[in-house]
């Protein structure tokens, strides 16, 4: 486990956390919670040791492991499958089976094994180092924003691998459900203070929000009571007669604390501004098709979009979400089939990697300002306002920004003009939490239509009427939420049919190779499994026979007057009770992971096609 005691850290005068002191327990998953900027990523890299602390001390145990997802993109092996098992540990560096394992959960095919981590994008670049990181099987696993590259499919697959793991992990992620879903604990950094508790998010910030009430109405009474202990020492301290009764005041005014007001937060909170439209339709699109040489990503796709829908566009990476709302939006002709927009229409567009588009030299001010020349600048500084750039933040030059708050310029030049068509391609990357929170607020306050590419499954339940998704034979329209989706079609990749499709491209040499290997392995991990649960029951028996014994021995005593042998033989029934329930709940424990253990390798097997 990691110890925090009494830690600080400031950059300058800004100060980030101080005096902070928390530990994470044995098999705690931790959720680290905080508005950006606030040192939750240097919290996690003091831990990590990339950083170190103004003062205070962070300690762990002797020979404990920690890993650590870096964004920074380094590799020495020339394919990916050899860059993976690189994190395997030295007890299971041949082990090639557990890094497919792996890479397939985060999206890697068969067939990219193969390939040279330089030929893939940085978000899958990004993906094999969380691979590693997996794979190293650390004491203590910290992850920030881990979901950021991932398809809905990896994202549900890596929630599942997390939920299920048995060492300490800290995680920061602007996906509430996802961290909702996966955490034990919640950690947050407010107001440069850290406070733990049991529970999900919304319990710590309820806590948050009880305490900051309760201060207040307390710092509000204080301001009261000292206002009438000024009066009365004003007005009666020059008469000698109350002159006792004045210096008692006096003295409760100076013991008194002096609570401040507590300064506010910056929430991003903004609505869409509307264009009334009065037609049922805002867009239609026929008989769609695009694609790179032969195969096409997008074929023969028709929808109509209706002055009210809330689209949620689904599916894994590469499949061509992105490049449909480019199409729709305008900003990418398809190769056939046409996209007509209404004549009362006016449609945003946010891009989450067009912020070359954006000016360095402009302020964010005129940023926003370049968007319409009606504009004035109050609702200009409104707007960057509500994009948390207040004040002089507003005169800063889009250059300096980071990725962040660049993206926030962009939502701010959508919400700068009036709309009645929003397409949003994975708006929520930079944001943190509370800020994704203020932007699912805005996207359901919003009269007009809204389409989405998102992985966030929460918005999907949230906002979503229908769906656009693509599988694997390209995008087809569901109309319904995101939940009816699941119960009613559901994703291949997760109801066998990608296993079966596998299953048939093994040769039978293959199937008796990777047969012999798991049986191997299950051997090695299950024996000593095993062993244990069988020597935890003799244990067991052995001191229940033990305990009858006594318990004889102590009805000829009673009988006997033998005081002295009744309480020995007290003693040692009591150490033995005590034996039989820790042995109970280890056996207990063990069991449980044999028998998790054997149903892994029952479906390993299974997916090969042959019996155990």
């Amino acid at each position: 486990m990691i110890t925090f005691d009494n830690v600080s850290k400031s950059y300058g005068a800004r100060v980030l956390f101080e005096n902070v002191t928390f530990n994470v327990g044995k098999g705690e998953r931790i959720g680290l919670v905080g508005r950006n900027g606030h040192g939750k990523t240097t919290l996690m890299r003091i831990i990590s040791g990339e950083e170190t602390a103004d003062s205070g001390r962070v300690s762990a145990p002797k020979n404990y492991k920690i890993g650590f997802l870096k964004q920074h993109i380094s590799f020495s092996e020339s394919t990916i499958i050899g860059e993976a098992m690189l994190g395997l540990p030295t007890e299971e560096a041949g082990e090639r089976w557990k890094a497919e394992k792996i890479l397939a959960g985060l999206g890697f095919s068969k067939a990219d094994a193969e390939r040279s981590p330089e030929d893939f994008s940085g978000g899958y670049q990004v993906r094999l180092n969380l691979a590693k990181v997996l794979l190293s099987r650390p004491d203590m696993l910290l992850l920030d924003e881990p979901t950021n590259y991932l398809d809905i499919l990896s994202i549900r697959w890596l929630k599942n691998f997390l939920i299920q793991w048995k060492s300490e992990l800290i995680l920061i992620t602007h996906d509430r459900q996802f961290m909702d879903d996966v955490v034990t604990h919640t950690v947050g950094i407010h107001r440069c203070r850290v406070r733990k508790i049991e529970g999900r998010t919304d319990k710590f910030y309820d806590q948050i929000a009880k305490d900051e009430e309760i201060y207040e109405k307390t710092r509000v009474n204080d301001e009261q009571k000292r206002r009438e202990l000024e009066r009365y020492i004003t007005r009666f301290r020059a008469k000698a007669r109350l002159a006792g009764l004045v210096q008692s005041r006096i003295k409760t005014l100076n013991k008194m604390e002096k609570r401040e007001k507590l300064d506010k937060i910056d929430d991003l909170e903004f609505s869409f501004r509307y264009k009334p439209f009065a037609a049922k339709q805002i867009m239609r699109c026929d008989g769609l098709n695009f694609g790179y040489g032969e195969d096409l990503l997008i074929k023969d796709f028709s929808i109509i979009v209706g002055s009210r829908d809330r689209i949620g566009v689904i599916g894994k990476n590469g499949r061509g979400k992105s490049t449909l709302l480019k199409i729709l939006s305008g900003n990418m002709k398809p190769l056939s089939g046409s996209v007509t927009m209404h004549t009362g229409s006016a449609c945003g567009y946010f891009e989450q990697t067009n912020t070359s588009g954006l000016v360095a030299s402009r302020t964010v001010e005129e940023e926003i300002q370049s968007v319409s020349e009606n504009l004035d600048r109050t609702q200009v500084r409104n707007i960057c306002g509500a994009m948390l750039f207040r004040q002089d933040d507003a005169l800063k030059k889009i250059g300096v920004l980071s990725g962040g708050e660049k993206s926030r310029v962009m939502l701010g030049k959508i919400i700068a003009e009036p709309l009645n068509l929003i397409m949003l391609d994975e708006p929520t990357n930079h944001l943190d939490m509370d800020s994704c929170d203020g932007l699912m607020e805005a996207v359901d306050n919003f009269d007009g239509a809204v389409i989405m590419v998102t992985h966030n499954e929460m918005f999907l339940h949230g906002l979503a009427d229908r769906l656009i998704v693509f599988q694997e034979d390209g995008p087809f329209v569901f109309d319904g939420t995101y939940q009816e989706f699941l119960d009613k079609v559901g994703w291949r990749e997760e109801d066998g049919g990608s296993q079966k499709q596998d299953r048939q491209k093994f040769s039978r040499k293959d199937i008796r190779r990777l047969r012999g290997e798991i049986n191997a392995e299950k051997n090695k991990i299950l024996k000593p499994l095993q062993e244990k649960v069988d020597f935890l029951e003799n244990a067991i028996s052995s001191a229940e026979e033990e305990i009858n014994e006594l318990n004889n021995r102590a009805v000829e005593a009673a009988v006997n007057g033998e005081g002295k042998s009744i309480a020995s033989i007290g003693v040692r029934l009591s150490e033995l009770e005590k034996l039989i329930d820790e042995n109970f709940d280890l056996l207990a424990k063990v069991s449980g992971e044999l028998d998790e253990k054997t149903a892994e390798y029952a479906a390993r097997l299974a997916a090969l096609g042959e019996e155990q």
